[in-house]
């Protein structure tokens, strides 16, 4: 059986990861290396495979050290069968419908009080065996070092109830913005491509985030400031061209 492969900037295109960063990941050991043929590299289905767990892993809070670790498990002896099934379970939590997410995760609260049934309820935790787990594992470590969770938990509650229906507003307005370009790129009566289809949502979706990021982060540094002192405040802030990776 033939094997479909991918020159670099094909690679891009289909996976929605800039050159640059694939080429960042191969140095790193997160991607496995080309086929070689002279001069020219190709690729196939299993780095497609690669580059969408990487960037699934990143979004989830793991370091790139982490999931180098990971892939190198991985090449002692699984396929692309393997890595798709661990996609699976790895993410089915994106849906709602992890069965068995990170025990180490779990919360030390009551799972059948009203932060644990509100924090289900907005879809930032499950209960498992009778504990209240987070499934983004970025929170559940910013919450477990609190000397008291339980704070933070109430001020996770706060901020999403009070930003739930603005976001969903915002998306609305990326959403339309999406559309607007779609049609003066596309026209009305033209059907899009769909590899060109998908890099434009993934790319509506990444300046969302980032623009939305760089405002919240200069305006908690404003509100937050007096709380620390302006020069403390300055070091905690990410430097502005400090951009993480993934897409």
């Amino acid at each position: 059986m033939n094997v479909i492969e991918y020159r670099l900037n094909e690679l891009a295109r289909i996976s929605g990861v800039s050159t640059r960063n694939i080429r960042a990941y191969r140095e790193r050991g997160l991607l496995d290396p080309p086929r070689r043929q002279g001069r020219s590299a190709f690729y196939n289905a299993y780095h497609v495979a690669q580059l969408d767990t990487i960037n699934q892993l990143l979004r989830r809070g793991f370091s790139s050290a982490h999931i180098a670790e990971f892939f190198a498990s991985m090449r002692a002896g699984a396929d692309l069968a393997d890595i798709l099934g661990l996609q699976r379970s790895l993410f089915a939590s994106e849906g709602g419908q992890d069965e068995n997410p990170p025990t180490a995760h779990a919360l030390d609260i009551d799972a059948g009080g009203d932060e644990a049934g509100q924090l289900v309820a907005y879809g930032l935790a499950e209960i498992v065996d009778g504990s209240v787990v987070f499934l983004d594992p970025s929170i559940a470590a910013i919450v477990g070092r609190a000397p008291d969770p339980m704070l933070y938990i109430r001020a996770i509650l706060r901020i999403v109830g009070s930003t739930r229906r603005d976001v969903d507003t915002l998306a609305g307005v990326v959403a339309d913005a999406l559309q607007e370009c779609i049609e003066a790129r596309f026209g009305p009566d033209r059907t899009p491509d769909p590899l060109e289809m998908h890099r434009m949502v993934q790319d509506y979706r990444e300046l969302a985030n980032r623009l939305v990021a760089r405002h919240l982060d200069e305006a908690l540094h404003a509100q937050m400031a007096p709380f620390c002192g302006d020069e403390r405040a300055d070091e905690d802030r990410p430097a502005p061209h400090a951009v993480r990776e993934g897409n």
